[in-house]
């Protein structure tokens, strides 16, 4: 395994430690009474999948590994044509909190596909009292006490509303000090249910995006959305790759930057900090001329106005403490510190 991803055995080493703090503090929300709760939160899953028989079995086997299970998981099928069906059903028959939902075929693909599967799965959870609702891709793993250390932070802050954690990809993983902290990839999202309620849930958007809107959204409504750098998950379908399809899918993520309302200053500065990786110079240059070329043919965005003020707001602060952190600060001579102001 590669050194630059912090997984593997040796960090299983929290599970006692988490399981006090999950069991010992009472969960920070309301009753259906809104009376306060005394108990621990408690949480569902609904996973999206199409033709993940890949990948599928080891998700499902990091799941039921875990030290504080979901009360339900909801696998759903959306028009799988490979064996993710009968390696689904194998766990179905051993664990009946896991259940295999199937979607009919569909020919188109798109973003707000996943959308409508995970709202297939979501109404299954109607009639069950969960405090905590999340969103897994079928692609990825996690050590034990992955979803017990989510839960202890939701548990500890009453106004946390969206919780996940980095996911490293073949030894890839963003550098957080230049990623905003207050985002939470899509590979796994834990909601406050009474967030995720809030919110509307997902917006089915064809174009993608569906996992930033509700984070976004979120703290828009004045939630608390984290990533927490304690722990991570594996992604195992590749994304990061390289020749002309890797050049072409840069260019059409900054396209889609500008879609999804990213401030222009940001997107210069994010482009020229891509510049420094490989391919050099090339990719940061697509980055940035798919974000203009999707402002000068002005596409329409599925966003609102209202969401795009936010996130420009945000992308300035975050900005400005980047470069606080970054530029060497100008110190004044102790004398002239120490001199008083002068009256004119």
């Amino acid at each position: 395994m590669d050194a630059s991803c912090p997984f593997g055995p040796g960090t299983a080493t929290f599970g006692s430690e988490v399981n006090s703090a999950v069991h010992s503090i009472p969960f920070v929300g309301e009753n259906t009474c809104g009376l306060r709760s005394t108990r621990p939160p408690t949480y569902v899953l609904v996973t999206p999948a199409r033709n993940e028989a890949a990948f599928i079995e080891e998700t499902i086997r990091s799941v039921i590994a875990q030290t504080v299970r979901p009360l339900r998981w909801v696998i759903v099928s959306d028009g799988s044509t490979d064996a993710t069906d009968e390696i689904v059903k194998r766990y179905v028959s051993e664990h009946p909190w896991i259940e295999l939902l199937r979607m009919p075929e569909r020919k188109d693909r798109h973003f707000a596909g996943k959308v409508h599967a995970f709202n297939a799965g979501y109404a299954r959870m109607q009639d069950l009292p969960y405090d905590v609702i999340g969103n897994l891709d079928a692609d990825i793993t996690f050590e034990s006490g992955y979803f017990e250390l989510l839960l202890s932070k939701f548990a500890t802050d009453a106004n946390l509303g969206v919780a996940g954690t980095p996911f490293c990809e073949g030894g890839f993983q963003y550098d957080y000090r230049f990623t905003n902290v207050e985002h939470v990839s899509g590979a796994c999202q834990l909601f406050r249910r009474r967030c995720f309620e809030a919110i509307g849930g997902y917006t089915p958007i064809k174009a993608g995006g569906i996992d930033l809107v509700a984070v976004t959204t979120a703290r828009m409504k004045g939630w608390r959305t984290r990533t927490f750098l304690e722990r991570t998950c594996l992604h195992h379908r590749k994304t990061q790759s390289g020749g002309y399809g890797g050049l072409r899918r840069t260019f059409k993520s900054g396209y889609h930057d500008y879609l999804m309302g990213v401030h222009p200053v940001w997107q210069f500065s994010r482009s020229i900090y891509q510049m420094g990786r490989k391919p050099v110079l090339i990719g940061g240059g697509l980055l940035l001329g798919g974000f203009v070329w999707a402002a000068l043919t002005r596409a329409e965005r599925p966003v609102s106005d209202d969401f795009v003020a936010f996130r420009h707001r945000e992308q300035r602060r975050l900005l400005r403490r980047i470069l606080r952190r970054f530029l060497p600060r100008r110190r004044m001579p102790r004398a002239m510190a120490a001199e008083p102001p002068r009256c004119l």
